[in-house]
């Protein structure tokens, strides 16, 4: 049950990871590599600020602050300076390597002994259940340390979503949206679309920076490596979500993809307890995200072929009926 409660804490802090790449991905179609060192940054900044002894929320939101610089930059090399969107976000990736390094001091800053959310959401459920240490769900004993930690991280998600979805449908998230369908109409309507761009992609890396954030104190530690292969987890988060729910809806896409991170953390769970390599995780996740991408376009491929009438058929012969009297 441990086990499985961990699987959902961390696929709904990681959900934030996947509405910031549903941001780029989807809505701007630009596939940001910054994510890899924007979640970092995050976490990096968060984890210093509290070893300073800075209040956890104060500390949190300059994580999510220094994503959206990190996104900006992203945005500026490519609207400004006409850099290729993949090659902006693949040189501020490499920059924030040694810019995290520098905040942190060293490769790992611990959190064991340091308050953070984690603790407050501890603090507060220990409260509200009267001194009790676990509580039985359906047959199973659950620690309340662990069920106070995933409600906290369930109300963020929730939050956090319902505050995308809120500002999507503003003026403001409409040209956004407008500007990565049709930019050439936007920029008819008198819209900045380059301003569109920076601002889309620095709330982008907000978002994966307050991920990192999240996850480093639910971890208790931030590591100058953890934000390998963060943007594949983002896209199969997407992907998923898109297979769960479609895009005709905004709302239905972005539960979609806080789904779709919770399930894919679940799978990644799953084999980790069947017995799978852990060497073989990255290869394991690439491989289903290729499945991912290429599967809906052929089974709807195979949908078409089998609904059209062959033309070479020769339709069937009626025997003729006799004439009646």
């Amino acid at each position: 049950m441990t086990l499985l409660i961990g699987s959902f804490t961390i696929g709904l802090i990681l959900s934030l990871l996947a509405m910031g790449v549903f941001i780029s991905f989807r809505v701007f179609h630009v596939a940001d590599i910054t994510a890899e060192g924007s979640i970092t940054l995050g976490a990096a900044v968060a984890a210093t600020a509290l070893v300073a002894g800075v209040n956890p929320l104060l500390a949190t939101a300059f994580g999510f602050l220094g994503g959206m610089v990190a996104g900006a930059t992203t945005g500026i090399l490519h609207t400004k300076f006409k850099i290729h969107s993949l090659l902006s976000g693949i040189l501020v990736m490499t920059a924030l390597y040694s810019i995290n390094l520098h905040v942190m001091g060293k490769s790992n800053v611990p959190l064991v002994s340091q308050t953070t959310l984690s603790s407050y959401a501890e603090a507060l459920g220990q409260s509200l259940g009267r001194g009790a240490v676990s509580f039985n769900v359906f047959g199973w004993d659950v620690s309340l340390h662990d069920a106070s930690i995933l409600i906290f991280m369930l109300l963020v998600s929730v939050f956090i979503g319902l505050a995308l979805y809120l500002f999507f449908r503003t003026n403001l998230g409409t040209a956004m949206r407008a500007t990565g369908d049709n930019d050439q109409m936007i920029r008819a309507m008198g819209v900045n679309v380059s301003n569109m761009i920076i601002l889309g992609l620095a709330i982008s890396n907000g978002l994966i920076a307050l991920s990192g954030a999240l996850l480093a104190q639910y971890q208790g530690f931030a590591d100058v490596q953890m934000g390998i292969g963060m943007v594949v987890w983002g896209l199969a988060s997407v992907i998923i979500g898109n297979s769960l729910v479609g895009t005709e809806s905004l709302g239905l896409a972005v539960a979609g993809t806080v789904m779709g991170s919770v399930l894919f953390r679940l799978l990644v769970a799953i084999a980790l307890r069947w017995g799978l390599n852990p060497n073989d995780l990255k290869l394991i996740t690439a491989i289903f995200v290729l499945l991912s991408l290429v599967l809906p376009g052929f089974l709807e491929r195979m949908k078409k072929t089998t609904s059209v009438v062959n033309p070479l058929a020769k339709p069937r012969e009626r025997k003729a009926r006799p004439a009646r009297a």
